[in-house]
């Protein structure tokens, strides 16, 4: 209990010393346009390599791809549905921040930290089919919902998914893995070092990214979404560790990413649709303290160190 807490506390103070850092001028907020492009660029994808290179050819984690789309998807048609007879704004709201799952710059830091390097690689198939929802798809849908002039076709959503690093590098080591092929130790011994700075980065960008400017007009909106999303991941985690034919080690993680908060993406997109970014701003921010809450106490009553 002691060490889950002490490794917790670790991750959670480098968000509040970044944000502290913040409020007292050290860094600028677009600061974390930096941090994020390292992380997202160098550290994740240097983790995840590492991680691989102890992968055991188990094909039953090519599913966790399905499951990460599905997830996204079914919480897209709930956004959808909540929000039919409402205003554009709304269904902006809905459709951008209900579905996906923050995974790289804060689920992946975590998995690291308590279950290793095979949870790495559970994660990252997860990522691979939540990432088709986060980094397009569910922009794509809004885009068409509300008709708001932009094309939004097929190969621009593939685009978007296919110029994200971490992305082409989950896709290039599950073909490797498919293939049979090992990454040469000279290759691990560097990507473990660079790796081994992603916690620091990722928590590091959360942290300059955070930002609580509560306003009475939003509560409700606030409100039912993470209702909605932490209902679903209750119902979802649930599922996942009591039901799904994995090891009790995937199905942890899978219990973990349930927790995961919305994705970073969401409030750029929103601001791309024109919708509120500023409500989006704010769900984004409380449902990271939500996270880190109900994450530290699953991984504390899963037993995790």
């Amino acid at each position: 209990m002691g060490t889950v807490l002490l490794k917790a506390f670790g991750l959670v103070f480098i968000i509040a010393l970044a944000y502290f850092l913040k409020k007292i001028g050290f860094f600028k907020a677009e600061d974390a346009n930096l941090t994020s492009k390292i992380m997202f660029n160098l550290t994740l994808p240097a983790a995840v390599i590492t991680s691989f290179a102890h992968y055991q050819n188990d094909h039953s984690l090519f599913l966790l791809c399905f499951v990460g789309f599905g997830c996204g998807g079914i919480l897209l048609i709930v956004g959808w549905i909540i929000s039919r007879r409402k205003s554009d704004e709304e269904r902006i709201f809905y459709m951008l921040n209900l579905p996906g799952y923050n995974i790289g710059c804060f689920t992946m830091p975590f998995v690291q930290s308590f279950i290793g390097q095979f949870g790495v690689v559970a994660t990252c198939m997860f990522d691979m089919g939540n990432s088709i929802i986060c980094t397009g798809g569910s922009y794509a849908a809004t885009c068409a919902v509300i008709n708001n002039g932009e094309k939004t076709t097929v190969k621009s959503i593939l685009k978007k998914l296919f110029s994200s690093i971490p992305f082409d590098v989950y896709l290039l080591l599950m073909v490797t893995a498919l293939l049979g092929f090992s990454i040469p130790d000279g290759i691990v011994q560097v990507t473990s070092t660079i790796g081994s700075a992603n916690s620091l980065m990722a928590m590091l960008t959360i942290g300059l990214m955070f930002e609580l400017k509560p306003n009475r007009q939003h509560t409700k909106k606030v409100v039912l979404s993470l209702l909605i999303r932490y209902g679903f991941a209750v119902v979802t985690a649930l599922i996942f560790y009591h039901c799904l034919p994995f090891s009790l080690e995937v199905r942890q993680v899978l219990v973990i990413i349930s927790f995961a908060p919305i994705p970073a993406l969401a409030p750029v997109f929103t601001a791309k649709c024109d919708g509120d970014t500023e409500i989006a701003g704010l769900v984004n921010s409380i449902s990271i303290l939500i996270s880190i809450v109900a994450i530290t106490a699953l991984v504390s009553v899963m037993g995790l160190q």
